[in-house]
């Protein structure tokens, strides 16, 4: 029944009646991370007021605190109340549901998190070697949950499952716009859902330093508009974490990247200040002044402090941009006779080994606080030891060659969320692609990897629609099997687990309709939401290009509601794309849906129009809504040509690639997504070949 619940599920939200011949080109379980061995039974087990169930193993309170919740969550689901006591420990208390480990997980990279699940008619069984790889099996559990006539029930299923990589995780930038403690909550609980293990808080930049030091004070005083985590905050959220079976991972980024430090303590810096919490973004002259032997005893102040703070062994100094390879230089750096004299003094020829030397010193605080040094690409050196993490944004050849040099590494590189691509782009980025001739001692060291969402354009409203879904895409990658990579199968996957994470109070979903609402000064925003629907926030770095940005610019906007990877805008493709290779009887159907929605959006400038007078806001994208009426009716054009027999004229076709190549100019920072289906209707009805 969970297949034919996938399935009803997805064609509603499809919304254009599109016809799919049937269930079975749903996957089998709308599991997601898909499990690693999947066997299906037969028959189910019935979920009712008498479900309950047994926790039997090594002490572990985080894991009955957990398994609380699933009880919580399986009865907000169901709408049953379960009788009392609906957990026990007791070795005598019969049971739905067995929970069976061997001991309390230390969290840390290489813990195990394998698990296996069996469910008969008559009982279900969580067997693993932790309590970690416990919660992850009931995650997988409550993921089964399905309904048919007779009530709620989980399908028999046999599973053996454990992580592919160990390192599975989600940077959220808190620096550049602060997320407080909320945000953060319901994104663990979201994270857990989908088995990542890592948090790593991006806590300082040039546009704020967000954790309290008691040790220096003036950092979080005057680097943060008092915006920033106490250290009782923090200390509730690395609990929280934990108790999902997460880690928290702190960065504190040095020696570039700093000006909130210096606000508060110029003194460390390359030039004498002042200094100011920097308003614009982008890469910044500001950097510490590591000729300073004060540098780097404040320093070990401060990373002893913060080492007492956070508990896990892994410490990030950042280190990124320094010199960037598109010509910013540390101009601070180089203006600097007490640098130039230290650098002549000490053989250094470059402010690349300059930084190489401040990273050695770097590396020895941490090691005398027992932490273990993780860094962007740009503090890999020859010279510097193998104990340290990389973590590559630069791409996956930067990895590998880490890995080929000794060092273990994590890929950021493909899994940015904040560029606004596709979760298939992301999907299909695997760690270990293209790579075959690594040694196994090679693979052994790249550890996994982690999406990053850096926050220039998002704030607390709008942060996890850049997340969610898509990052449940990334969290299979790094945790199923490699041969598990079927695009279409993930998305289907993807829609019904989208939704289900809503309920972790994650607001993906939630604030779209708010923001819409707000958008259209709350008079009916139907014909607003059908625009938006198929408009996305442009892509990569195009956003500040198009328009410059500071941290005080308001995320209000159409293009801060609009989504990534729109999906009415990628239904109507796949529509389009199964109507042009169907001969068969669905095709008339299928053309049936495309055309309604065509027709749909010729009509909506009309409807959208007052709009435009009541909210002045929305008329930067007014272009926008005219385009998609005209490219609309070029649309139920290319039918009525498709549905005659007869070959378009090249002189429609070139016209019509005309307005659709002006159409996919942006406004107001989004852009249409309808056009490559368009265009397709096009060149079909003219007898050409996409080009």
């Amino acid at each position: 029944m969970k297949k034919t619940f996938c399935f009803l599920l997805i064609a509603s939200i499809l919304e254009i009646g599109m016809a799919v011949s049937s269930a079975a080109q749903t996957p089998p379980f709308c599991l997601m991370p898909y499990p690693k061995e999947l066997t299906a039974g037969e028959g189910h087990l019935a979920v009712d007021s008498a479900f309950s169930v047994v926790l039997q193993g090594a002490k572990s309170e985080r894991l009955q605190r957990y398994a609380r919740r699933f009880l919580e969550r399986l009865s907000a689901r169901t709408g049953i109340e379960f009788d009392q006591p609906a957990l026990s420990t007791a070795d005598n208390f019969q049971a739905a549901l067995t929970v069976q480990w061997q001991e309390e997980a230390q969290l840390h990279p290489g813990m195990d998190e394998s698990y296996d699940l069996r469910i008969t008619p008559q009982s279900a069984e969580i067997r693993a070697a932790t309590d970690v790889g416990a919660m992850r099996g009931l995650e997988t559990l409550i993921q089964l949950l399905d309904a048919g006539p007779e009530g709620y029930f989980f399908p028999a299923v046999t599973i053996h499952d454990e992580p592919r990589f160990t390192w599975r995780g989600l940077l959220i930038d808190v620096a550049r716009h602060f997320m407080p403690p909320e945000v953060i909550r319901r994104n663990l609980d979201a994270m857990a859902a989908v088995k990542l293990n890592v948090l790593h808080l991006h806590l300082t930049d040039d546009q704020g330093f967000r954790i309290e030091s008691k040790r220096f004070p003036r950092l979080h005083q005057f680097g943060s508009d008092g915006q920033y985590f106490t250290q009782e905050q923090m200390r509730e959220l690395i609990l929280y974490a934990a108790d999902r079976g997460i880690r928290v991972v702190p960065e504190f980024d040095v020696p570039g990247h700093c000006t909130s430090w210096l606000v508060g303590y110029p003194e460390l810096g390359s030039q004498p200040g002042p200094y100011q919490i920097e308003p614009e973004w982008g890469i910044k002259y500001p950097v510490l002044n590591v000729a300073d032997e004060h540098v780097y005893r404040f320093l070990d102040q401060f990373f002893g402090e913060m080492a007492a703070l956070f508990p896990d062994p892994y410490f990030h100094i950042g280190g990124d941009e320094v010199e960037h390879k598109r010509g910013h230089v540390a101009e601070h750096w180089n203006n600097n006779p007490q640098i130039q004299s230290f650098k002549k003094k000490h053989g250094i020829q470059t402010n690349g080994e300059l930084q190489a030397y401040f990273n050695r010193r770097i590396y020895r605080i941490l090691q005398r606080h027992g932490k273990t040094m993780v860094g962007w690409d740009e503090i890999l050196r020859p010279d510097m030891p193998k104990d340290i993490v990389i973590q590559s944004w630069q791409g996956a050849e930067s990895m590998v060659a880490a890995a080929k040099n000794g060092y273990r590494s994590i890929l950021s590189s493909g899994y940015y969320l904040d560029l606004n691509l596709p979760a298939s782009l992301h999907y299909l980025n695997d760690p270990l692609a293209d790579n075959p001739n690594l040694t196994p001692e090679e693979i052994s060291r790249i550890l996994g990897g982690e999406a990053c969402m850096w926050s220039e354009f998002v704030g607390p409203e709008n942060i996890d629609s850049r997340i969610w879904p898509r990052l449940a895409a990334v969290a299979e990658r790094l945790w199923s099997p490699a041969d598990i990579r079927d695009v279409d199968e993930m998305y289907r996957r993807l829609e019904v687990i989208g939704q289900e994470l809503e309920e972790h109070g994650v607001t993906h979903e939630k604030n779209y309709g708010m923001m819409l609402r707000r958008l259209a000064r709350y008079r009916d925003p139907s014909a607003l939401k059908t625009l938006v629907d198929v408009l996305e926030p442009v892509k990569y770095y195009r956003r500040n290009q198009l328009r410059k940005q500071t941290r005080f610019t308001p995320l209000s906007r159409v293009v801060d509601a609009a989504r990534p990877d729109a999906p009415v805008a990628r239904h109507f493709r796949e529509a389009v794309d199964r109507f042009l290779r169907d001969s068969g009887q669905e095709r008339a159907t299928i053309e049936k849906s495309i055309r309604a929605r065509l027709q749909q959006w010729k009509e909506n400038h009309q409807r959208l129009l007052p709009l435009f007078g009541y909210s002045p806001v929305l008329r930067e994208v007014q272009g926008l809504s005219q385009d998609l009426a005209r490219v609309a009716e070029i649309g139920l054009q290319a039918l009525q040509w498709l549905d005659s027999g007869k070959t378009a004229p090249k002189a429609w076709q070139d016209q019509s690639l005309r307005v659709l190549e002006e159409a996919s100019a942006p406004r107001g920072q989004a852009e249409l997504i309808v056009l490559e289906g368009i265009k397709k209707l096009v060149l079909a009805a003219a007898g050409s070949q996409p080009q």
